[in-house]
């Protein structure tokens, strides 16, 4: 009995000892149910959508109208008014809306007679969620467009003619950003500052004493390896998906395509790195960096916007999402593999993760404790 309680005391006081898991284990939970549940909400809320008013007519009022009382109400669409087709596509094709709307001329004149009268609707499928719930909001609003004006028994049918602007894109294959996203964490999570942690755990750390090794040697030795084990990782992960899910990276990808997506997976993995060490930096058990494992990567993939749309956040989080690296990767990723997108639809993407990875690693050096 006495030995029992010696080994149940230990343990209970090297649980104790560390706050860090303390605190961990009774915030994690709490912090997951706030993240999780905001991050995905069921209907989708705030996506925007660019409307091109071309008829300027009395049922291409009644038109926005209907949109306005869904932005209104159950607030699925933020609409926004633009004159520009050509801007509303070009802000279409950089993420800017989800879909664009065109109400083409001679709109009114076609429904006040009874013509067969269409709407486009150009759809971002690169997200197949959020261009779903836009085509389905959009429908729901269109049998109200003559009422207003018509008789039930000579109502017409307004058509809308949906346009996906990208090959057909399944929900599985827009998960790809998302699954490289998570490897590259993964991969910096069980490299670099988790082999320090180990080294400091196991005592190998002292040997570095006597070595004339700086801190930023040692640093900066650690993130290049990390680095490139987890770019392999991350493109093996990228290849195998990707034929997983029926897309062949060698049909799509231009070599520039190609290029800006290692580039990508470099900048992400170098900015992981080194908060990795901003984190770790001072940590000396394993045990820590499994409780963190799993808490960090709730708290950067899930507002990244891989699963739900960044639109549909509430504003604290939409907030964080602007500064979360992993946001501006999955971005960049899904520009690069569904839209054919060239450096200049992902230039806000790469310089945000290269600031972000200086500033990261220049941190992580100088939190790194070089000392017993």
């Amino acid at each position: 009995m006495n030995r029992f309680n010696a080994i149940f005391e230990r343990d209970l006081r090297k649980f104790i000892r560390n706050p860090l898991v303390v605190a961990m284990s009774l915030l994690m939970p709490i912090i997951y149910l706030v993240i999780l549940g905001n991050s995905f909400q069921g209907e989708l809320k705030n996506l925007p959508l660019a409307v091109v008013d071309l008829d300027g007519g009395p049922y291409a009022i009644r038109v926005m109208e209907l949109l306005r009382s869904l932005e209104a109400g159950p607030k699925t669409l933020k609409v926004q008014r633009v004159s520009d087709q050509g801007f509303a596509m070009s802000g279409l094709r950089q993420g800017v809306f989800k879909a664009v709307l065109v109400i083409p001329p001679d709109f009114s004149r076609d429904v006040s007679r009874g013509a067969r009268s269409e709407l486009g609707l150009f759809l971002d499928n690169a997200e197949t969620i959020s261009a779903n719930s836009v085509q389905g909001a959009v429908l729901r609003a269109l049998p109200e467009l003559t009422r207003k004006y018509v008789s039930v028994r000579e109502q017409r049918r307004t058509y809308l003619r949906d346009i996906e602007i990208y090959r057909k894109i399944d929900y599985d294959q827009t998960l790809i950003p998302g699954v490289v996203i998570m490897a590259i964490f993964l991969g910096a999570m069980t490299t670099g500052a988790f082999n320090m942690v180990m080294d400091r755990f196991l005592g190998v750390e002292e040997s570095y004493f006597l070595t004339p090794l700086t801190k930023r040697d040692i640093v900066m030795g650690l993130v290049a390896s990390g680095l490139l084990i987890t770019t392999i990782l991350a493109l093996i992960v990228l290849f195998l998906s990707s034929l997983i899910s029926g897309i062949y990276l060698w049909q799509m990808l231009s070599l520039e395509g190609l290029l800006l997506i290692i580039a990508v997976i470099i900048l992400s993995t170098l900015g992981l790195q080194g908060l990795m060490f901003i984190i770790m930096g001072r940590i000396n058990h394993p045990r820590i960096v499994g409780v963190l494992g799993g808490f960090l990567n709730v708290i950067f993939f899930f507002p990244s916007g891989a699963i739900y749309p960044i639109e549909s956040f509430p504003a604290w989080l939409k907030a964080f999402a602007k500064v979360n690296p992993e946001t501006y990767s999955v971005h960049a990723l899904r520009a690069l593999l569904f839209k054919g997108a060239g450096l200049s639809a992902v230039d806000v993407d790469m310089i945000f993760l290269s600031i972000f990875a200086v500033i990261a690693i220049a941190l992580g050096t100088i939190a790194f404790k070089r000392a017993l």
